[in-house]
């Protein structure tokens, strides 16, 4: 049996973040390939490149936005089934409504637990114990 290589998309305008999200999810797994963005704009270029399993977004971010990112996506029927998580900063009740009426997955704020963020990823990529895999929208 083959193992599956997974890519994931991370948009996020923080270096820091970036880095700290990349070095959690790499503690996942040796297969996980990781594609980092600084923009919306740029995960929009990114998406016909390759084949995501996961998308992982800010909501504040220059040029599009991480919420446009969401709705582009959730809207795209070649995009629409990839779990979406959004790591944000945005904490109000309405800020995290918003996010998941547009169709992300889940919404975490930061700063983010590394072992509560490492069990979502396995949720969504399939790699926890046998059970349902994470929810697979369709818009």
């Amino acid at each position: 049996m083959t193992k599956k290589n997974y890519q994931i998309l991370i948009a996020e305008d923080s270096a820091i973040t970036r880095a700290f999200l990349v070095s959690t999810l790499e503690e996942v797994s040796e297969l996980v390939s990781i594609i980092e963005v600084a923009s919306g704009f740029e995960a929009l270029k990114e998406l016909p490149r390759g084949k995501f399993d996961l998308i992982i977004t800010d909501i504040n971010m220059p040029d599009i936005n991480g919420l446009e990112l969401i709705s582009f996506i959730r809207n795209h029927p070649e995009y629409s089934h990839i779990p979406l998580i959004v790591v944000t900063t945005e904490s109000s009740p309405r800020d995290r409504e918003k996010g998941i009426s547009l169709g992300a997955d889940e919404y975490l704020i930061k700063p983010i637990d590394p072992g509560k963020f490492q069990e979502l990823i396995k949720k969504y990529l399939g790699m926890g114990a046998p059970g349902p895999k994470g929810i697979r929208r369709k818009h």
